[in-house]
């Protein structure tokens, strides 16, 4: 299933979901950040997704990195809430999702690094290499608030 996401844009479709969702910043030994090549939009994504029922918003990120990536995480903070109304999410099921995301830090714990069937490439990235892949700019924005080390989550 494709998806297509608007920013800003008066010819987005009209929400029609809300979907309570975590991400985190999984970063390696040598501070570089664990991104997927999404295969729904072919663009690079922090891990995450959607919470179940049974999840906490921590154990979400936990679960969705072990799902993406095969890496068990351990969270160590907050980089802060996403709840952008004008950030939608189209996919090609009929599903127009506002998303509120609630972004973590992460280590790596275990497990084995594993392509699944939401990704194409994983990849451990530099920081000064980030610029170089094709991201939506809402990705950028929770690793630009990642990388200012703030003293507080960002909330918005």
């Amino acid at each position: 299933m494709a998806r297509t996401e608007y920013y800003d844009d008066s010819n987005a479709p009209e929400p029609n979901s809300m979907v309570v969702a975590a991400s985190a910043v999984v970063t390696d030994e040598e501070g570089r950040i664990l991104l997927q090549r999404r295969r729904d939009n072919d663009l690079w994504a922090l891990p995450g997704g959607g919470m179940e029922m049974t999840d906490s918003l921590p154990g979400t990120a936990v679960r969705e990195v072990k799902e993406e990536t095969g890496l068990d995480v351990e969270i160590t903070g907050l980089v802060g809430t996403y709840t952008d109304p004008l950030h939608v999410i189209a996919y090609t099921d009929g599903e127009v999702r506002r998303q509120f995301n609630v972004c973590f830090t992460a280590r790596v714990v275990g497990g084995e690094l594993a392509i699944s069937d939401e990704s194409t490439e994983l990849r451990f990235v530099a920081r000064e290499k980030l610029d170089e892949l094709p991201m939506h700019h809402t990705q950028r924005l929770r690793l630009r608030h990642f990388m200012e080390h703030r003293e507080t989550p960002y909330l918005g």
